[in-house]
């Protein structure tokens, strides 16, 4: 968990970078499908490839993103606070969890953009709403293989929540700066690879701390730069290898409680790189704040039972902002095994 100190200090246990499962969207449909649940169920988390975002659309958002973290402070700050939209730095929620990040967010549905996040509003806008879409179709198309694999008779019943025009879903934008700023970190060289980077040099602070996503589905990008790991055992974190082309998807708390807890809502967070900027842009998706959330009838059997009780996704939601990044959420809605 992150601890309200300006520069948290790791001393752990760290494995060697993991592989996650790399799924082809132009493989077959039934086998991605498969794929994705098995991806799902055994690491809560996957990469993406040949996903069908324009190139173009991505490196328009990631210039943008570029250009609003390498403006001087004074004009970042004029896009925050983030309550809960707009510019935050180090400062992660209300309750006194900090990092070494900075970061905008973005409401994606209906899309509002904070008048002060660039000096070309109207490119800026664009190029998010560019982005926007083409990731929630994406979105949509992945959680309805999801539905084909799991043998669902609506295998839309997890997509039509990100459709519904009152979803709650947002993006935000994270820029995580280098450990050590004696490279060149200027405007025009921000997001490229700093050279000689050291491979040995580990990674010991925190971006952004250990927690799981309430969402239903979050799909990240960012530059191939290393930092994000997973906890696959409880004490013991693993590196995520980068990729430079690839979606990193993985399941949020929301998803977790309608398969009945098939799927893993795993635990992640972000570490600071050495001599290199790392940002990432993660777009949650999220279900509209009316959403009554439960185990979809075909994930509860006799033999596994239903494990949570309804619940909102605004209670839900709420929760979240009630405990620090570490603090389970979801167990506040297990049932006991005598209920």
């Amino acid at each position: 968990m992150v601890v309200a100190t300006p520069t948290p200090v790791l001393n752990e246990k760290i494995t060697r970078a993991v592989e996650l499962p790399m799924i082809d969207l132009m493989g077959e449909r039934a086998e991605v499908s498969k794929l994705m649940v098995k991806a799902c169920q055994e690491f809560g988390f996957f990469k993406l490839v040949n996903h069908g975002v324009s190139q173009d659309v991505i490196a328009t958002m990631e210039e943008e993103s570029w250009q609003f973290f390498s403006r001087p402070s004074s004009e970042k700050e004029r896009a925050g606070p983030p309550d809960p939209y707009g510019y935050g730095c180090k400062n992660i929620g209300f309750n006194g969890d900090v990092g070494e990040v900075e970061y905008l967010m973005l409401k994606a549905n209906p899309l509002s953009v904070p008048p002060h996040a660039s000096n070309d509003p109207t490119k800026f806008s664009s190029a998010v709403s560019s982005y926007v879409a083409a990731v929630r179709e994406l979105a949509c198309e992945i959680l309805d293989l999801i539905g084909e694999g799991l043998r669902v008779p609506d295998t839309s019943v997890f997509s039509k929540l990100i459709k519904d025009v009152e979803s709650d879903s947002l993006l935000r934008l994270n820029h995580y700066p280098p450990l050590h700023r004696d490279r060149d970190t200027s405007p025009s060289s921000l997001h490229h690879h700093v050279r000689h980077n050291p491979p040995h040099q580990s990674n010991s602070r925190i971006g952004f701390g250990e927690h799981t996503d309430p969402q239903i589905l979050t799909i990240l990008k960012s530059n191939a730069v290393a930092g994000l790991q997973i906890s696959v055992d409880e004490g013991i974190w693993v590196p995520v290898t980068p990729h430079p082309t690839a979606f990193f998807v993985n399941v949020g708390d929301v998803l977790q409680a309608m398969t009945n807890g098939r799927f893993t809502s795993v635990r992640h967070r972000a570490m600071v790189n050495s001599y290199e900027s790392r940002m990432s842009m993660p777009y949650f998706f999220s279900p509209p704040l009316r959403a009554r959330i439960s185990p979809i009838p075909e994930m509860v059997t006799t033999q596994n039972p239903r494990l949570y009780r309804s619940f909102t996704w605004a209670d839900y939601k709420k929760a979240t902002y009630t405990q620090r990044l570490g603090e389970s959420r979801l167990n506040l809605y297990k049932l006991q095994s005598d209920e």
